[in-house]
């Protein structure tokens, strides 16, 4: 297999959002059981200087939008995951944590309005200060799947029902406070 060489990524635009730590943010947009408001929470996506607002302005009377951005504050990887909801270790590529083998993310959130520089968007599950990479429309055809399988999810599903969350995580304990 040859080598591919790939371009070079560069924000488009930045997160401007209520969560400061992962353990404030729901672990989906669309579950937001156990985190502080309860409520999915609104956040502002800032385009870079350089960005002409040609670029987004169509972006006007669609209802969501796929955000694919950096998890830029992931270190680093491993093979297998403790999903949130339990289940036991799962390979990385079933999941969707945030340390994977490219630090890329992929967020269906609800276009509020295109502004100025900006977009407002609701259901965010994404850090303050989040680098997005790309913006694409939610198209519902081609988008949307609703009766397809999800593997060992749905086995939770069954057992803990659909949407379950483990609600926000304490703080890890850090050897300083040992």
């Amino acid at each position: 297999m040859s080598e591919c060489v790939l371009p070079m990524l560069n924000a488009i635009a930045f997160v401007r959002s209520p969560y400061a730590q992962r353990i404030d943010a729901p672990h989906q947009p669309t579950v937001v059981e156990g985190t502080e408001s309860g409520q999915t929470a609104e956040a502002l996506i800032e385009f870079v200087a350089d960005l002409p607002e040609t670029a987004y302005r169509d972006l006007e009377g669609f209802e969501r939008i796929w955000l694919i951005f950096a998890f830029h504050r992931s270190e680093g990887w491993k093979s297998e995951v403790r999903p949130p909801r339990g289940g036991g270790k799962r390979s990385v590529l079933a999941t969707r944590s945030p340390h994977r083998p490219n630090a890329i993310g992929l967020s269906a959130v609800r276009l509020l309005a295109v502004q100025a520089r900006a977009l407002r968007v609701c259901g965010i599950d994404l850090l303050d200060g989040t680098p997005i990479l790309d913006i694409k429309p939610y198209v519902p055809y081609a988008d949307a799947f609703p009766g397809s399988r999800a593997g060992w999810i749905d086995a939770i599903d069954a057992d803990q029902g659909v949407h379950s969350a483990p609600g926000p995580r304490k703080p890890r304990r850090t050897a300083e406070k040992d």
